[in-house]
């Protein structure tokens, strides 16, 4: 190479044209370029040389400017075309003289910056280009229009990324959908996020921080996620809405009811007295109750239970449906039902006043409260009266006369409790917290026992033993459930602790698991030697699978599910309901901490129940008025059963933490 030589390079990859000025060492040489900026250059560095004159600095500017007019990248489709005749490969001066007719350096050079440029027509080899073949330059320029596209449709979006975080309404895309669900699924899973890179992206292009919380904010802002929006349920994936498919299976149900199968063998129960008892907020109403006067002064114990099953059928679109959820979920803003709800509320349902499918349990009990006779059948009912617990445990107080069915039952619930203590049941009576969020304001109530409350316990207990037992006899597979006998604290140990919550804690501590299988066992805390769930099959499927296996049997037909069938069926619905279970408990502690958030002048009575860690000085307490359990870390001595004062310092529910205080001698927990 020769001094006034133009040459091209690249800087931080861009072009950029210099002269030669002078040799550096043995291959080196010093260049300059249009700003007079000297560069040191290996020859390898060198991607074209401009041949022909000598040019000084000054002159790159007026090269540039001739070379201009001749860089239009759709002269090289002309320039393919006509090589791929003859797959004639060219050098960029031979596509030159092609292209312009002529060879004068700015033509030449503005032909290798075509050239090199392409990613479409042609190929290097060596110091030519080939012309590429026609299906891959067909498939090339598919590849760049979806590429072109998708930066179309990114600026689209943080244009209208934009327009959303300013407060004004947005119309998404579905291209916007699939970015927006990468920063909620980064927003649930964090770190483990499959899409964690993409996410954080998308969070730098809208000059946000990179972390999960980043993400969960910018949702926030974008108006797409509440402030209380629940991870929980997003991170179990647990659908919120039902498919379209399933809806229009419903309504299909509903306008054009199923054959009833069990017709045949329905008994008329409409004559009986039938009372409905739950909570006001129930809509799902899956149990009623009657008592039968018998010819000889005997009393028969109905209990009646919402027969779903007559709305379809093991396989169909709503089955598999409710056994994918496995159970309704109630949580503090509201239940996600198992089935959708014009059926759920609906047909299903024992409504007050309307003639309903039932499957019905008539049991007679001796004077202890053991069971004497039963007998099941599906049948038909009409439910009397829609009473609260509030209104049962007021009408048992007042002792009212003129509903004498209902003070029958609750004599014997009483007795059948006693009668399970007197086989070993445990009774455990902790306080449990009722929390309802209505609009922004958070409601804590404690549920006690009740009167009410029991009985209807007391009959769903009993309906669960005679089911199991049922299935004993007959042989049938069910969903039993059992418990395995604990080993409980001394009676001497527990008379050492305060009676009620302290010493029910104590004893709650040592219950293990209840769990389910396909062969009956004792339930060691209901003092049964058999139990299985039968009483809300709209809201469980594993009662609902009992409901079929018991009225296939009872109208003499094979049973829904064999024996292995039903094993493998258990292990997916038990272990669906079990994850249920724990969103619902995670959600509750999320409200209770924004309740306490709320109250941070709130003085609470409180006791502590017991230590959790007491190397650490970390214990469990009981806020008395809320029915709310906390871990709490103490830096003083305290003993099990202490009366304590309490006031929250500090609650962030999405962090899951907690900070508590003693209002006396002020102390730090964090949770």
């Amino acid at each position: 190479m020769e001094k006034g030589t133009l040459v091209e390079f690249r800087l931080q990859g861009q072009r950029r044209l210099a002269v030669a000025e002078r040799p550096e060492g043995k291959k080196h040489w010093i260049v300059v370029d249009q700003h007079q900026q000297s560069h040191t250059l290996h020859p390898r560095e060198i991607t074209y040389e401009v041949s022909g004159q000598n040019y000084r600095p000054q002159d790159i500017a007026s090269f540039c400017q001739g070379v201009n007019p001749y860089l239009n990248p759709e002269s090289l489709e002309i320039a393919w075309e006509l090589l791929l005749e003859d797959n004639q490969a060219v050098t960029p001066a031979e596509l030159a003289q092609l292209l312009f007719s002529q060879q004068t350096p700015p033509q030449c050079y503005a032909a290798y910056c075509l050239l090199s440029d392409d990613k479409i027509y042609f190929k290097q080899k060596g110091d030519r280009y080939e012309p590429r073949p026609s299906s891959q330059v067909q498939e090339l320029k598919h590849q760049l229009e979806r590429e072109q596209q998708r930066k179309r449709e990114r600026e689209e979006f943080i244009s209208r990324f934009e327009t959303a975080l300013a407060g004004e309404p947005v119309q998404w895309s579905s291209s916007d959908r699939l970015r927006l669900e990468t920063l909620e699924r980064f927003a649930a899973f964090g770190e483990d996020s499959n899409q964690r890179v993409q996410a954080q992206e998308l969070l730098a292009s809208a000059g946000r921080g990179s972390t999960s919380q980043d993400a969960f904010r910018l949702l926030v802002d974008l108006g797409l996620w509440s402030r209380h929006e629940n991870l929980f349920l997003r991170r179990n994936q647990i659908p919120l809405q039902f498919a379209a498919r399933v809806l229009e299976a419903a309504h299909h149900c509903l306008i054009s009811p199923p054959v009833d199968v069990d017709a045949a063998h329905r008994v008329d129960l409409t004559e009986l007295k039938v009372y409905t008892i739950d909570d006001e907020s129930t809509r799902e109403i899956d149990d009623g109750l009657s008592l039968e006067l018998l010819p000889e002064g005997q009393q028969r114990l109905w209990i009646h239970i919402a027969d779903p099953s007559r709305w379809l059928t093991p396989g169909d679109e709503l089955d598999l449906e409710a056994r994918r959820r496995s159970t309704t979920i109630y949580l503090p803003t509201g239940m996600i039902p198992m089935f959708p709800p014009e059926l759920a509320t609906g047909p299903m349902s024992l409504t007050q006043g309307e003639v309903c499918c039932a499957l019905s349990f008539g049991i007679t009990l001796d004077k202890t409260g053991a069971v004497v006779d039963y007998q099941l059948a599906p049948s038909q009912i009409k439910p009397t009266y829609r009473l609260t617990y509030e209104d049962v445990d007021e009408m048992l107080e007042l002792g009212i006369d003129a509903e004498p069915e209902l003070l029958s039952i609750a004599h014997w619930a009483k007795q059948r409790r006693d009668w399970r203590a007197a086989q070993g049941a445990i009774m455990i009576n902790m306080p449990e917290a009722s929390i309802k969020v209505i609009g922004e304001e958070v409601q804590i109530d404690v549920l006690q026992d009740s009167p009410a409350r029991s009985l209807v316990a007391e009959m769903m207990i009993l309906t669960g033993e005679v089911a199991a037992r049922f299935a004993q006899e007959h042989e049938l597979p069910i969903p039993f459930r059992f418990q395995p006998q604990p080993e409980l604290p001394s009676e001497e140990e527990l008379l050492q602790l305060d009676p009620g919550p302290v010493r029910d804690c104590a004893i709650r501590r040592c219950m293990p698991r209840s769990e389910v299988g396909t062969v009956p066992a004792r339930h060691a805390s209901l003092g049964l030697d058999l139990y299985s769930q039968v009483t809300s099959p709209i809201r469980r499927y594993t009662d609902l699978i009992a409901h079929w296996q018991i009225k296939a049997h009872l109208r003499g037909e094979p049973l829904p599910f064999d024996q292995e069938n039903l094993k493998l069926l258990l292990t997916s619905v038990v272990s669906v309901a079990q994850e249920a279970t724990l969103v619902e408990r995670q959600t509750n502690r999320y409200w209770c901490l924004e309740y306490l958030r709320t109250q941070p002048q709130q003085i609470w009575q409180a006791v502590m129940l017991r230590w959790l860690r007491e190397h650490e000085n970390l214990a469990l307490v009981l806020f008395e008025e809320l029915g709310v359990e906390l871990a709490m870390r103490f830096n003083r001595a305290v003993k099990v059963g202490e009366q304590l004062m309490l006031r929250v310092r500090y609650a962030d529910p999405q962090a899951d933490q907690i900070q508590i205080e003693e209002v006396a001698a002020i102390s730090v927990s964090t949770e």
